[in-house]
C-alpha cells in the first residue's frame, strides 16, 4: 500500500524466456533438411576450384586467374547477401514459402551454367543466380536449426553443416572425373550435378519446419542489433576470417600445379581439404559445449591464419595432402560454428533470421572480395606469395577481434 492506504498496481509479469525443443522428430527433420541445403550450397561452393583450373584451361583461357575468381566470388558474396533479405522474411512467413521456389530456381541455375560458353553467361548463371538463390535457400535452413535448439545448437548446426564438406568431398573427385576423364563433356558432367542438386532440394523442401511465431509487428530489419557490442564486433571479425580463408579453396589446384604436382592429386586437393572440414565440423560442434562457442571460435580462425601462412613453406606432394587436411579441419570447425555463434546474440527465436540474415549481408562483401583481390596479386607478381601472406595475416586479425568479441560476449568467464 500506498502513504494514503491504497493499493499500488500490480508490476507487470516479466516476460518469460524463450524455450527450445533441443531435439524431438521436428527438430532433427530441420537438421536433415539444413543437411540438404548445406550440400547444394556451401558444399558446390567449395567444388569451384575445380571450376576455377577448368574454365582456365578450356573456355576462358583468355581470361585472368582474377576475371574468373570472380565467378566464384558473386556466387559466394550473393549467398551470404542473399541472406539479408530471407532473413527478415524467414521470421515473417516461415520457410517453405522461401525454400521451394529459391530451390527449384537453384537448380535451374545449375542446368544453365551447364549451357554456357562465354564469361557473361558463367558470371550470370553461376555467380548471380545461383548464390542468390543458394542465399535465399541457406539462411531459412540455418535459421530454422538455430530456432529448435539452444543448448545443443552448436552440435546441431555441426551436424547440418557436415552436409557442404560432404558435398566438398564428392563434388570435386565426381566433377575432375567427369570433366577430365570421361566423353561426357562440361555439359552432362555439370547436368548430373544439377539432378543430384534437385533430389536434395526436394529432400529439405519436404523436412524443413519452424516453430517460432511469427514475427509480425516493427520493421523488417533491426538496425538496433548493431548497437550490441558482442553482435557487431563478432561479425566484424567473422568478416576478417572469411575474407581470408576462402582462398585455398580458390587457389590450392592452381598453387599445387605451379609446384609440379599433377593435376589429378591438384583437383583431389579439394576433396581432401573437405574430407577434413567434415571432421572439423562434427567434432567442433559436439565439443563446443565443453571447450566453449567463443573459444573455439577463435583457435579455429587463428589456427587458419598459421596454416596459410605455413602454405607458403609447401611444395610436396605429402606436405599439401597434409596441409588440406588440417586447413579443412580448422576451417570446418569455424564455418560449422558461426552461424549458431552468431544467433546466440539473438534475444527472441522469432528475431534469429532477420540477426543471421544482416550478418549474412554484411559478410558476403567478404566473399565478393577475398578471391578478386588475391587473383589480382597473383596475376600482378607471378606467384602465389603475396596472396598466401594477404590471407594468413588478415585470417589471424579476425581471429583477434573474436577474441574481443568472445569478452564482450562473455566477460572473464572461460567457457561462452
Amino acid at each position: 500500500m500506498n502513504t494514503d492506504g491504497e493499493k499500488e498496481p500490480a508490476s507487470a509479469p516479466a516476460p518469460k524466456p524463450p524455450t527450445f525443443a533441443e531435439g524431438g522428430l521436428k527438430a532433427w527433420f530441420a537438421v536433415i533438411s539444413c543437411w540438404c541445403v548445406m550440400f547444394n550450397t556451401f558444399g558446390y561452393i567449395n567444388a569451384f576450384g575445380i571450376y576455377q583450373a577448368y574454365y582456365k584451361q578450356t573456355f576462358l583461357s583468355n581470361e585472368s586467374d582474377s576475371n574468373i575468381a570472380w565467378i566464384g566470388s558473386l556466387q559466394v558474396f550473393f549467398m551470404f547477401a542473399g541472406g539479408l533479405l530471407a532473413g527478415p522474411l524467414m521470421d515473417r512467413y516461415g520457410p517453405k514459402i522461401i525454400l521451394i521456389p529459391c530451390s527449384t530456381l537453384f537448380v535451374l541455375s545449375v542446368m544453365l551454367t551447364s549451357l554456357c560458353r562465354e564469361y557473361y553467361q558463367f558470371i550470370l548463371a553461376q555467380g548471380v543466380l545461383g548464390g542468390f538463390m543458394n542465399g535465399l535457400s541457406y539462411t531459412p535452413a540455418v535459421t530454422a536449426v538455430n530456432q529448435y535448439f539452444f543448448k545443443r545448437r552448436p552440435l546441431a548446426m555441426g551436424i547440418a553443416s557436415s552436409g557442404s564438406s560432404l558435398a566438398g568431398v564428392i563434388f570435386p573427385i565426381a566433377l575432375n572425373r567427369m570433366l577430365n576423364q570421361s566423353s561426357l563433356g562440361f555439359g552432362w558432367s555439370v547436368r548430373i550435378v544439377g539432378f543430384i542438386m534437385l533430389a536434395m532440394s526436394i529432400i529439405a523442401c519436404l523436412a524443413i519446419s519452424s516453430p517460432a511465431p511469427r514475427r509480425k509487428a516493427g520493421s523488417l530489419f533491426l538496425p538496433e542489433a548493431w548497437k550490441n557490442r558482442s553482435y557487431t564486433t563478432q561479425n566484424i571479425g567473422i568478416f576478417l576470417v572469411m575474407w581470408g580463408s576462402f582462398v585455398p579453396f580458390f587457389y590450392i589446384p592452381g598453387y599445387a600445379n605451379s609446384v609440379g604436382i599433377g593435376i589429378d592429386l591438384s583437383n583431389y586437393l579439394i576433396s581432401i581439404l573437405n574430407a577434413g572440414s567434415l571432421c572439423g565440423r562434427l567434432l567442433g560442434g559436439a565439443m563446443s559445449n565443453k571447450l566453449g562457442r567463443s573459444n573455439m571460435m577463435v583457435a579455429s580462425g587463428a589456427s587458419c591464419g598459421m596454416l596459410i601462412l605455413c602454405w607458403l613453406a609447401i611444395k610436396s606432394h605429402g606436405g599439401m595432402i597434409v596441409f588440406s587436411l588440417l586447413y579443412g579441419f580448422c576451417s570446418g570447425i569455424f564455418i560449422g560454428l558461426f552461424p549458431a555463434q552468431i544467433a546466440m546474440t539473438a534475444p527472441q527465436p522469432n528475431v534469429i533470421g532477420c540477426y543471421v540474415g544482416m550478418a549474412m549481408g554484411f559478410l558476403g562483401i567478404a566473399g565478393l572480395t577475398g578471391a578478386p583481390i588475391t587473383g589480382a596479386m597473383v596475376n600482378s607478381y607471378g606467384n602465389y606469395t603475396a596472396a598466401i601472406i594477404f590471407s594468413g595475416v588478415i585470417c589471424s586479425v579476425g581471429s583477434v577481434v573474436l577474441l574481443l568479441a568472445r569478452y564482450f560476449f562473455s566477460g572473464t568467464k572461460l567457457i561462452a
